[in-house]
C-alpha cells in the first residue's frame, strides 16, 4: 500500500511541473524589452535586429519556441545565454556552489537556533523569556530580506566594522548573508517548535512520564521533542524553495555570486534562456519539496497513511 501511494503521488508531480515549465517559459515573454536590441545596442539597424532575432529563434511562434525548449531540456540542454554566448548549464554550474553554500549554512542555522529557541519558549511558557522570543520571532518573520540584510550590513559591517559586507572570500563573508537568509526561518521554526511542544507537553503520556519521576530533561528531549518533530520534519522539505527564493534577494544585497544574483542580472539583460532555466529549477524544487514533505509525513504518521 505504501509503495502504491508513493507511485501515485509521484505521477501527480507531472501536471505541476508542466505548469511550472509553461510559466517559466512565458513569464519573460510578457515583460517589455528586446534581447536583440540589448545585445546589438541602440544603433543597430532594423535589418540587423531582424537577422539576430531569426538566428536566436525569437521570430518563431511562442508555442514553437516552447516545444523546441522542452525538447532541448529533455536532452539536458538549457540553451545558450543570449548575452554571454555560453551554455546556460555552465553559467549555473559556476554559481550553484555559492548558492548551496549560502542556503545550506542558513538551513543549519535555522534548525539549530529555531528548535533551541522554540524549546526554551515552550518550557518557559508565559514568562518574560517566552514573550521576548515570541516578539523577536514575529519581528523577524515580518522583515523582508533586503531590509534585514541592509540593517545587518549597517550594524556589523559599517558601525562595528567586524564583518565584511559584500562579495565572497573567507568564512566571515558568509556570516551576514547566511543570517539574513536564516533569521526569518529561525523565527518560523521557533514558533512551530513552541506550538508543537506545548501541544505535546499536555499529552497524557508526558504527565505519566513526569509522575514516574523521570528528569525534566529526559521528558523534554526524549519524549516531547521526538513527537513534536513530526510536523517539523515535513517543514524541513518545504523550507528548501523558500531558501532558494530568499537567496535571490540576499545574494543581490551582498553581491554574493550565486544563482540568485545571476537571475537578477539575466532579468535586466533580457537573457531569456538563463532566466527560464533558473525559474524552472526553483519551481521544480518547490514541487519536489512538496512531494517529499507529503511522502515523509505519510511514512512517519500512520494516521495519514491510513487515510491515503
Amino acid at each position: 500500500m505504501k509503495k502504491q501511494l508513493i507511485i501515485r503521488k509521484f505521477f501527480s508531480l507531472l501536471l505541476p511541473i508542466f505548469v511550472v515549465s509553461v510559466f517559466s517559459f512565458s513569464l519573460l515573454h510578457l515583460i517589455p524589452g528586446d534581447p536583440a536590441r540589448y545585445i546589438l545596442g541602440d544603433f543597430a539597424t532594423p535589418q540587423q535586429l531582424a537577422q539576430l532575432r531569426h538566428q536566436l529563434g525569437l521570430d518563431r511562434p511562442l508555442y514553437v519556441q516552447y516545444i523546441s525548449w522542452m525538447v532541448k531540456l529533455a536532452h539536458g540542454d538549457f540553451g545558450t545565454s543570449l548575452v554571454a554566448n555560453v551554455p546556460v548549464s555552465e553559467l549555473i554550474k559556476g554559481r550553484l556552489s555559492f548558492t548551496l553554500k549560502l542556503t545550506g549554512t542558513a538551513w543549519i542555522l535555522a534548525w539549530i537556533f529555531g528548535i533551541s529557541f522554540g524549546i526554551i519558549s515552550a518550557t518557559k511558557k508565559h514568562s518574560l523569556i517566552d514573550y521576548g522570543i515570541t516578539t523577536l520571532a514575529v519581528f523577524f518573520m515580518s522583515m523582508p530580506y533586503f531590509w534585514l540584510g541592509l540593517m545587518l550590513m549597517l550594524i556589523f559591517g559599517v558601525k562595528l566594522g567586524i564583518l565584511p559586507i559584500s562579495g565572497p572570500g573567507t568564512w566571515k563573508n558568509l556570516i551576514l548573508p547566511a543570517f539574513t537568509l536564516g533569521l526569518p526561518q529561525i523565527a518560523v521554526i521557533a514558533r512551530l517548535t513552541r506550538a508543537n511542544m506545548l501541544d505535546v507537553l499536555e499529552k497524557d503520556y508526558i504527565t505519566t512520564a513526569k509522575a514516574k519521576g523521570l528528569p525534566d530533561t529526559l521528558v523534554i528531549y526524549k519524549h516531547a521533542l521526538r513527537n513534536a518533530m513530526i510536523p517539523l520534519i515535513t517543514y524541513m522539505f518545504l523550507q528548501i524553495p523558500w531558501l532558494f527564493g530568499g537567496a535571490v534577494v540576499t545574494e543581490t544585497v551582498f553581491a554574493w555570486p550565486g544563482m540568485g544574483s545571476l537571475l537578477i542580472t539575466a532579468i535586466f539583460q533580457r537573457d531569456y534562456p538563463v532566466v527560464q532555466a533558473i525559474v524552472l529549477i526553483i519551481g521544480t524544487l518547490t514541487v519536489i519539496a512538496n512531494f517529499l514533505a507529503d511522502i515523509t509525513y505519510t511514512i512517519i504518521d500512520p494516521r495519514i497513511r491510513a487515510m491515503g
